[in-house]
């Protein structure tokens, strides 16, 4: 057959010059012919007439051997023939994003040294041939959002070198191979979701251990229990459930720890924390501890009924109904007096008070500022507005409001919507406390609704709402605290870091991927498909592995709720100017930016300044700015000899002068020089980012995909 397709080259071939063409120059011709349009003429350079295809579009050859075939998105539409299988020294084919049809040929897979196989994107359909085992040197697998049917060949699990396995949105069937958890100890990405795998989860999953970022097995047919062998996955990856027939208890041990109920929606059967859903007696494995949790309530009165009955047989005397009154209004009162006292107990603390009435408390090196709050003796509060204790939003806080208030605080900074403290528990577990300020709002209700929205968010991109106060005096909120402090110190220094390491390139790449995967979360699987609104690197936080997460998401409207009257626009900020990046002093060089000239406008959408109602394409803006400030390692606001310019005009102004890239280039990334290509895709994906118009921005879970791909696209 391949002789065949060959002959036919050669007499559709005009010039008469086709002896001269290579075998693998041939096989390529064949794939030509198997497309039926290619409307951006992207094979137009593919002539029988060359020696060699080594300089068609889209072929990378070693020592003239076709190593790699890389044509995406470029509306191919056709199927693939036998004959790439001819390519021995294939390494990398991607034809992702095109229009292709029909099956993956047999032949493809006995070339036994392909290392990427990325086709996602097409309409290809068929089932995956057993043959695929025979990829012993496969590291990228992406068949994702074609019409793939069947079951994963059982063969797989021999492609050992794995570490990209994304099947995702096609029709597969059937359970997960044996030893699928044993085989692939490289594996860093899985993606399952939107298919109809059925079965068990394999219970060797756990033995993962490379993975990283999100494991994705929502959207199946997943039954039975979730073993608890997954909790053995690294603790940073998040593991997402949702969309099962999954049932009985979730096991609260590692990587399932400290979960919201996000991850595991859609599974009617499942019980226990974080679930609302307790287990009954009868589920399997509900009277572990960890399944079944102890609460008070649970437990009926000490009287049995038979003594309830004599107590109502009994009747009562009239000394006896006497006495009961009265011992009611004397409880009445010590329950007055001990209400007094613990008010009185909650908001004082200590004899010093400084001129606002807050208690402080010298000691350490720095400053320490105690959790107390001011109480005038004239106030009195409102009829109508509630006071309450702690309110945990989630089931792992296990301090209450008297820790918390005896606990040792330091400022971590102040800004318009508050002061934000680290506060170290007598157990040594650490919180980030934001005092929301001392409006008297008495817009409880409202305040309760969208706290507790917001504390239903579970993603590790995302900082997590642990616990809040609310009082007419106090508001408080309890996240994570998150050690490494903000992307914008990362990148740029802060005044009186004594030394300063600067980020590279990977890193900087592995936090934009983490910011997007956030925004797609907020945007798309939030139950309200948030928009964040002021998305910068000041409230982007990094991890104790650098992994960044968002916070402030909903601030500005919970400020305002509880009576105060900042926005976050008209924050004072204090930043370094650029020339001091070089050299980290004491605080006291900062330069104090009012709102005037306000870092974070450069942030906004152009359009926010016309419309009230935030949409999602303000966030991609920000997005965009960010990612520039990544690159460029520049403030937002640029000095241009004696004026200044925000990061977009000075970028545009870059452009239009045709700078080169280094003169572009954050300095501390020279020594990242072999990655500029990545650079520069990234710096193309952050100027769609910041389209004036917000219809021509892509959407966060495109950018996401992009960025994926990455690495991919580059070979």
């Amino acid at each position: 057959m391949f002789a065949l397709v060959c002959l036919v080259l050669l007499l559709c071939n005009s010039h008469g010059l086709v002896g001269s063409l290579n075998d693998e120059g041939y096989a390529l011709l064949s794939f030509k012919q198997s497309i039926v349009q290619d409307p951006e003429m992207s094979l137009s350079n593919w002539n029988s007439s060359d020696e060699n295809p080594c300089t068609w579009n889209g072929v990378t050859c070693k020592e003239l051997r076709v190593v790699s075939v890389s044509i995406p998105k470029k509306k191919l539409f056709g199927f693939l023939p036998s004959s790439l299988g001819s390519l021995s020294q294939l390494r990398h084919l991607n034809l992702r994003n095109n229009k292709l049809y029909g099956s993956l040929p047999d032949e493809l897979f006995r070339v036994q040294g392909l290392q990427s196989l990325v086709l996602y994107g097409n309409s290809l359909s068929g089932s995956v041939s057993n043959e695929i085992g025979k990829l012993a040197y496969l590291q990228t697998l992406d068949l994702s959002q074609n019409s793939f049917n069947g079951s994963i060949p059982s063969s797989v699990v021999q492609c050992k070198r794995l570490k990209t396995l994304v099947l995702s949105e096609n029709h597969f069937t059937g359970s997960l191979p044996d030893e699928f958890g044993n085989a692939f100890a490289s594996l860093q990405k899985l993606d399952l979701s939107y298919n109809k795998f059925n079965g068990s989860i394999p219970g060797d999953i756990g033995n993962l251990s490379s993975l990283e970022g999100t494991v994705d097995l929502s959207h199946n047919l997943f039954s039975g229990s979730i073993p608890a062998s997954l909790g053995n996955l690294p603790e940073k990856v998040y593991i997402d459930l949702t969309y099962n027939n999954l049932s009985g208890p979730i096991p609260q041990n590692g990587a399932l720890m400290n979960r919201g109920p996000t991850a595991f929606l859609g599974n009617p059967g499942l019980c226990g924390p974080p679930l609302k859903n307790p287990c009954s007696a009868e589920t399997p494995g509900a009277n572990s501890p960890s399944s079944f949790p102890y609460f008070p309530d649970n437990h009926p009165p000490r009287d049995s009924d038979d003594n309830a009955e004599k107590n109502k047989a009994r009747g009562l005397s009239k000394s006896s109904v006497i006495v009961i009154v009265v011992s009611d209004i004397v409880g009445i009162c010590l329950v007055g007096l001990l209400f007094s006292y613990c008010y009185t107990r909650l908001f004082a603390c200590g004899s010093h008070k400084d001129e606002h009435g807050y208690g402080i408390e010298k000691g350490g090196k720095g400053r320490k500022e105690c959790l107390c709050f001011r109480k005038d003796e004239s106030e009195t509060l409102s009829e109508n507005v509630e006071q309450y204790d702690l309110v945990p939003l989630d089931p792992q806080v296990a301090f209450d409001l008297d820790e918390l208030l005896k606990a040792s605080a330091f400022v971590l900074g102040k800004s318009g919507i508050g002061i934000v403290y680290k506060v170290v528990l007598e157990d040594g577990f650490t919180v980030a406390v934001r005092r929301l300020g001392e409006g008297g709002s008495q817009r409880f209700k409202e305040f309760q609704t969208e706290v507790e929205a917001i504390g239903k968010l579970r993603h590790p991109n995302i900082v997590t709402l642990r616990a809040y106060y609310w009082s007419v005096d106090e508001k408080l909120l309890i996240y994570d605290y998150i050690p490494n402090g903000s992307l914008s110190a990362a990148i740029h220094g802060k005044p009186g870091m004594i030394t300063f390491t600067p980020l590279p390139w990977s890193v900087r790449l592995k936090i934009m991927k983490g910011i997007a995967r956030g925004l797609v979360y907020l945007h798309e699987f939030s139950p309200k498909k948030y928009v964040h609104g002021d998305l910068k690197p000041n409230n982007i936080l990094l991890g104790q592995n650098m992994e960044p997460q968002i916070s402030d998401f909903g601030l500005g409207r919970l400020a305002n709720i509880a009576g105060g009257s900042p926005t976050l626009q008209s924050n004072r900020m204090t930043i370094e100017k650029p020339q001091e990046r070089q050299q980290k002093t004491a605080p006291s060089e900062a330069t104090t930016v009012s709102s005037s000239a306000n870092l974070g406008s450069c942030y906004q959408a152009p359009e926010a300044l016309k419309v009230v109602k935030p949409s999602q394409k303000w966030d991609v803006y920000s997005y965009g700015v960010t990612l520039l400030e990544m690159i460029t390692g520049r403030l937002p606001l640029v000095q241009v000899g004696s004026t200044e310019m925000d990061l977009v005009s000075w970028i545009q102004l870059c452009i239009e002068e045709k700078k080169p890239l280094s003169d572009v280039l954050d300095p501390y990334l020279v020594q990242d020089a072999d990655k500029e290509e990545e650079i520069i895709a990234v710096m193309k994906i952050a100027m769609a980012c910041i389209h004036s118009s917000p219809e021509r921005r892509p959407s966060m879970r495109h950018v996401t995909d992009a960025l994926d791909r990455l690495a991919i696209s580059a070979d």
